[in-house]
């Protein structure tokens, strides 16, 4: 997460709200899809947040993207009732698949898959 300590705080801010919503998600938005954010980027003016999201055990996440992306609306509006009195402005929200840890999980595989023979010991 880069930018100023504003952008951070407000960023960290938006993170663990957004976490409360979708683990509650009275409106059914996700249909029990487990998600979770592992960041979000805010912009310099605080007026958009870029929400990156982990979904590990969810095999269309498209279709989970695209349901997030309809239901964007209600998905701010919650984040204000609960942010409202903390900040001027409620952010735009723009959600973005984060596959780092898939990678890793891809990566730490291939390594496991190696099969890289003994150093001989005579060989020095």
């Amino acid at each position: 997460m880069a930018g100023s300590t504003r952008q951070q705080k407000f960023g960290r801010l938006i993170q663990k709200e957004l976490s409360d919503i979708f683990q509650r998600d009275k409106r059914g938005i996700l249909d029990n899809t487990l998600v979770s954010i592992s960041d979000v980027d805010m912009s310099a003016d605080l007026g958009v947040a870029k929400v990156y999201i982990s979904m590990m055990l969810t095999k269309d996440k498209a279709q989970t993207l695209e349901k997030l992306n309809r239901g964007k609306g209600e998905i701010r509006k919650a984040l204000g009732e609960r942010i409202r009195k903390q900040v001027r402005v409620i952010p735009e929200l723009i959600f973005i698949i984060d596959e780092t840890e898939e990678n890793a999980f891809k990566i730490e595989e291939l390594i496991k898959s190696l099969h890289i023979p003994p150093a001989d010991k005579n060989s020095d």
